[in-house]
């Protein structure tokens, strides 16, 4: 099948946003905000650090003025979020239309940027007529459209999210007229076609819900490993990172990004943001601003990870309200375009001392981790492990500090004992009392509220495991079940649900 010839002259390679980028970082997709800001930008911060920050954008937002101005000066790389999308890109057969990925390339070219291509493989906005394909037809229609598309944008993309979302929650692989027709196969064809069309560029798998260690990340690794064994051309991996508070922070982020920083890949930050449900308050803010920092900083700790790409910067165009009902405010700056406590948060995190928001808000340095030593839900006994870990630049004054497990007191006596049965820090440092809620709620009408009576936390430390006892005076039997920070882990995980206070300032957690 011939392809449809360009209705544009072909861009000379070398022009000089590619080599900004080409010169800032052998990543592939470093550049650089064109006109100069009174402090340094975002991706100005990241840039020092060997990384890359970036935005997607859309073309129904860049006619706002304001908006595209701060797009322009702020982040120094930009995807594209549907104009590179087969539904917009080949809507029949043969016949190709990149009138809507020219104008986010052409602004990048104006503004010093690079861009991310998003994406040639996906089950998701495909046009009817990929769906209709007879099987046989599918691999050719598949590498007929990523040869297009690949060539069109060749010099101009300096990385391709080349096949998205490929697996189940479980690590199956998903279904998609692709997978019918071909197996996994599908994968390793379109990235040697995507190869085939433009050498240069980085080629990723990308997908959401493989930012921590889990069935599905494992699944993406085992592939990656079994494709750069066959010799497939696999630049990277791409982590969506679509958070939420209320789900805990991904297990162990850093150490899955450096597993496949260890197979010699690249690994990219790629739609980052942190929804919450509505409305927003400061104790949720406070989170945002924590999960925020926690991916920058997993990001800086691994070398091979290239660089963060948040997906939109503002909340005015972002996805999540008309996809997650009730929840929002995901982005690092609000729907009048200034920027959030999160927004310090990253700016603290790429090495920014003073945060450079505007309102001198800064966020907590403190996270609560925590997990059950109890394997029964019903006993008389609660049993938390916890731990807190200082986020931040500088020591923090234990004894400043409180932390409150959240619990339901069921029914028999209304008086507690509590006890700590081990600390690295000496049980003798740690105080410990249970104090019924002001405002009981359903699971939380009592706390255990843990304090130190001396003692400082330095910058990057944990207090190490506190194992904590609690029981009612008579002893009856507790129903864990519906506790608000009652969790079933076994391992250390970030636990939005216990609250951690500074001065008696909340800096951690969502409150019940």
């Amino acid at each position: 099948m011939s392809l449809v010839k360009r209705c544009r002259p072909r861009r000379p390679r070398g022009l000089p946003a590619l080599v900004v980028g080409a010169l800032a970082l052998a990543t592939g997709l470093a550049g650089g905000p064109a006109s100069a800001a009174s402090q340094d930008t975002l991706h100005d911060l990241a840039t020092a650090q060997g990384k890359y920050f970036g935005s997607a954008t859309d073309n129904p937002e860049l006619p706002d003025a304001a908006y595209a101005a701060k797009l322009g000066s702020e982040f120094g790389q930009i995807t594209p979020g549907n104009s590179m999308k087969w539904d917009t890109t080949e809507p029949a057969r043969g016949q190709f239309n990149f009138a809507k990925g020219d104008v986010i390339t052409d602004f990048a070219q104006q503004h010093g940027q690079t861009v991310r291509g998003h994406t040639l493989v996906w089950h998701s906005q495909l046009p009817g007529w990929v769906g209709s394909l007879a099987s046989a037809q599918v691999e050719t229609a598949m590498t007929d459209h990523i040869t297009a598309e690949a060539t069109h944008y060749r010099g101009e993309v300096a990385a391709w999210d080349v096949v998205n979302e490929p697996f189940n929650e479980d690590g199956t692989f998903r279904t998609s007229p692709f997978y019918n027709a071909m197996g996994k196969d599908y994968i390793a064809k379109a990235l040697r076609a995507a190869h085939a069309a433009d050498p240069d560029a980085k080629l990723y798998i990308n997908d959401y819900n493989v930012e921590g260690k889990g069935a599905k990340s494992d699944a993406l690794y085992n592939l990656a490993s079994d494709l750069l064994d066959e010799g497939v051309p696999l630049d990277g991996v791409g982590m969506q990172a679509h958070l939420a508070i209320q789900y805990g922070f991904p297990y162990q982020m850093q150490a899955n990004m450096q597993r496949f920083a260890d197979l010699g890949l690249d690994v990219a930050v790629t739609e980052l943001d942190v929804r919450m449900q509505l409305p927003a308050d400061a104790a949720k803010l406070t989170t945002q601003s924590s999960y925020y920092a926690q991916v920058t900083d997993a990001c800086l700790a691994v070398e091979r990870c290239v660089g963060i790409t948040v997906w939109d910067y503002t909340d005015k165009y972002s996805w999540v309200p008309s996809t997650f009902p009730g929840e929002g405010a995901a982005n690092l700056y609000d729907d009048n375009l200034a920027p959030k406590p999160a927004y310090a948060a990253v700016r603290t995190a790429l090495g920014d001392e003073d945060g450079g928001d505007d309102d001198g808000s800064t966020p907590g340095a403190l996270k609560a981790q925590y997990r059950t030593n109890d394997s029964s839900a019903g006993d008389n006994q609660i049993k938390p492990g916890l731990q807190l870990v200082n986020t931040g630049t500088t020591a923090v004054n234990l004894s400043s500090v409180t932390v409150r497990y959240w619990f339901s007191g069921d029914n028999g006596a209304t008086t507690y004992g509590s006890w700590c049965d081990w600390s690295p820090l000496g049980c003798s440092t740690v105080t410990h009392r249970v104090v019924a809620a002001s405002s009981p709620k359903a699971g939380a009408d009592h706390y255990l509220e843990v304090g130190f009576a001396s003692g400082t936390l330095a910058p990057g430390a944990s207090t190490g495991e506190i194992q904590l006892r609690l029981s009612k005076t008579d002893w009856s039997n507790f129903d864990e079940s519906d506790d608000y920070s009652h969790g079933a882990s076994t391992s250390y995980a970030d636990a939005s649900k216990i609250t951690v206070y500074s001065g008696g300032d909340l800096v951690w957690g969502i409150e019940p």
